[in-house]
């Protein structure tokens, strides 16, 4: 759908649902965007529980490792709010536990951890041979040329503003029903400026950590 000339821009809605509001010591409330979803999108509870524990942990330590479980879905129509578990304070390694929680309950856990900058071991698996994203269909062409023939929601996802840009090197299991291997090669990034920041930076990740992979683990 086209963007409005006044109307705020998707990576800058993002922005300001990652701006969780502190109402007491260890614990914060965070707002959902309104999107007409029937319920908060996973991605969002990890980016907001993730800013909460940010902001209980020095400034000079950074998360490396987040491990998330989803209890119940989370209603989008009020507040969540995101309790903060202090569990340890080390001399390089600070420990966090976070509950979203909405009407009483708890909807997600996570457990955190974050660390000093300090050298280490360090390893990366080599760069897969996939078309650069400078070769694939952006978005627009994508709705222009690829949604005429595909599924309503499918279309719906697509036509949809988003703050994170997503080129597949493959369009099959939009288009088809055919059974595919549960891997999948996708390009990603900020669709829109994002601040200096790198706590922020960690937050849209962990934002973005929940876009495909039920996609990728439903090809079979």
């Amino acid at each position: 759908m086209p963007q409005s000339e006044n109307a705020p821009t998707a990576m800058e809605i993002l922005l300001e649902t990652l701006d969780i509001e502190r109402i007491e010591v260890d614990l914060f409330r965070g707002v959902s965007p309104k999107t007409g979803w029937q319920r908060v999108f996973g991605g969002q509870v990890i980016a907001q529980a993730l800013v909460a524990a940010q902001k209980t942990v020095p400034a000079d330590r950074f998360v490396h490792s987040l491990h998330a479980y989803f209890i119940r879905p989370g209603d989008p129509s009020v507040p969540i709010v995101y309790q903060v578990e202090r569990v340890r304070d080390g001399i390089s390694f600070t420990t966090r536990r976070v509950a979203a929680i909405q009407h009483g309950k708890t909807i997600f856990s996570m457990l955190s951890s974050f660390q000093l900058e300090e050298p280490g071991l360090e390893h990366q698996m080599p760069m897969p041979e996939v078309p650069m994203p400078e070769d694939l269909p952006d978005e627009a062409r994508v709705r222009a040329e690829f949604l005429a023939h595909a599924p309503e929601p499918v279309r719906r996802y697509w036509e949809r503003q988003r703050a994170i840009e997503i080129r597949p090197t493959s369009f099959t299991h939009y288009l088809s029903e055919e059974k595919l291997p549960p891997f999948q090669d996708v390009w990603v990034r900020a669709n829109g400026p994002v601040p200096d920041d790198r706590r922020i930076h960690a937050a849209i990740l962990a934002y973005l950590s929940d876009m495909t992979l039920i996609d990728t683990a439903l090809y079979p």
